[in-house]
């Protein structure tokens, strides 16, 4: 049987020089080092002007931590570009074959519609990692100024967005498949974008099963991943998506089979799709790589809870929008439940807001059992959390207080940053962009 490797190294070089073609993939290219310079200055500036204050106690120490000072809204910019930019490239690649008629050349050679997505997709995810380039010289600059670098949790911000963009290349590749006209699968695209950020929305007002899927959005993945946890189920859930999309889109690639036919393996293909991401859901490993643990109770709290096996109820009276919800999730409960297996969580309100139920006499607390034992409180710190937990759970509370995180503080202006990312980056992408396409011309 012969072997494809020979023309699936053609079709690499030929969606290559296709992806090289596209003014959509210089402009992304061309905007992406402004957008991560303004993002690392700022970022910078400020780390550098809280540093000077000399704050470096226990109490502000993850404010000097890289990861949250630094990292995170430096490769916000990713963000951006992954949702407003990326789109238009991926559609181009992908609808470019058909508006071309390069669709029907391609058919004539023996290479699966996997295989030509496929093919699309390396070039695409190569042409992300190239402009991505741009964090590597953020990464340089910030320790060329004597900044701390943390590999794992820098790995971890890094590798949040390239799954993320991994997710939008392959949505928009799918709707550019489907799609006739690029234009639509722009819009569709854009409106999946913003209808997630509708979830985000509707779950922060009314929690529930809102608040779950909410969870899974990719604003939700990145924000994660930028806080260096690193979840199991999130991870997979975006690669049965990626899949999901891939196989999709080499559906639809399909011109010569009938409609009908592609639509009904487009529903097994969903109905396959969302029972995986169902049971992917439910996969609890997850690893803190942070450096200051910001995900996680000291070692000795962990390993103090880890010996509890009593189920533990925790009924928290908060309402969705209530401020003191927001800090008790974030600070204790997604801190237990990555450590306690038999733990429950039951948040009850009559409202969204909780304005009107402060005459309740029970709203605000927060309700503990473990066994025949209950405890309840209305601190939402962490101190409290664990004390409450202890004491249900009949267990010893740790005495050996772990050394707190002191932080990275460096007083240090961005020098430099502006010209390499304002005018360097700009000259050096405008002036590549016009010696390929004068040489593709």
């Amino acid at each position: 049987m012969p072997s494809h490797r020979p023309a699936f190294r053609c079709l690499l070089a030929k969606e290559w020089r296709e992806l090289n073609s596209s003014w959509a993939w210089w402009v992304f290219l061309f905007a992406m080092g402004p957008l991560v310079g303004a993002s690392f200055i700022s970022a910078v500036r400020i780390y550098g002007e809280a540093s000077g204050l000399n704050g470096t106690a226990a109490g502000v120490g993850e404010a000097f931590s890289p990861l949250v000072g630094i990292w995170a809204p430096t490769l916000s910019a990713c963000e951006i570009a992954a949702v407003f930019l990326l789109p238009f490239v991926v559609i181009r690649l992908v609808s470019g074959d058909k508006v071309s008629g390069a669709a029907k050349i391609e058919l004539q050679h023996p290479i699966s519609s996997l295989n030509r997505i496929f093919a699309k997709l390396l070039v695409l995810l190569a042409g992300w990692m190239l402009a991505s380039s741009a964090v590597v010289i953020a990464i340089f600059l910030w320790r060329s100024y004597g900044g701390s670098i943390y590999v794992p949790e820098l790995a971890t911000v890094i590798l949040g967005h390239l799954l993320n963009a991994m997710l939008t290349i392959g949505i928009a590749a799918a709707l550019a498949a489907i799609a006739e006209n690029p234009s639509t699968a722009a819009i569709v695209t854009l409106a999946i974008t913003v209808g997630s950020w509708i979830v985000t929305f509707v779950a922060a007002v009314h929690g529930g099963i809102w608040e779950r899927i909410a969870g899974f959005t990719p604003t939700a993945m990145v924000a994660r991943f930028q806080r260096g946890l690193v979840r199991s189920d999130l991870i997979l859930v975006a690669l049965t998506l990626m899949v999901f999309t891939v196989v999709l889109a080499s559906v639809w690639m399909q011109t010569g089979v009938p409609a009908k036919r592609r639509a009904l393996e487009t529903g097994l293909l969903s109905l396959i799709a969302a029972a995986m991401i169902f049971t992917s859901s439910y996969a609890t490993p997850s690893w803190d790589l942070s450096e200051n643990r910001m995900n996680s109770f000291s070692r000795a709290d962990e390993a103090t809870l880890r010996q509890i096996h009593t189920p533990l109820n925790i009924v928290v009276h908060l309402a969705p929008e209530d401020p003191r919800r927001v800090d008790l999730e974030r600070q204790s409960l997604s801190k237990l439940r990555r450590t306690l297996h038999n733990l429950h969580v039951n948040y009850e309100s009559a409202t969204s807001i909780g304005l009107f139920e402060q005459t309740n006499p029970h709203y605000g607390e927060i309700w503990y059992e473990a066994g025949d034992k209950k405890s309840v409180s209305r601190a939402v710190t962490s101190e409290a959390v664990l004390e409450n937990v202890y004491a249900v759970t009949g267990t010893a509370q740790p005495s050996d207080p772990e050394e707190p995180f002191r932080g990275h503080p460096l007083p240090v202006a961005p020098r430099g940053a502006a010209w390499i990312f304002y005018a360097v980056w700009p000259v050096v992408i405008g002036i590549l962009g016009w010696w390929v396409n004068r040489r593709n011309s």
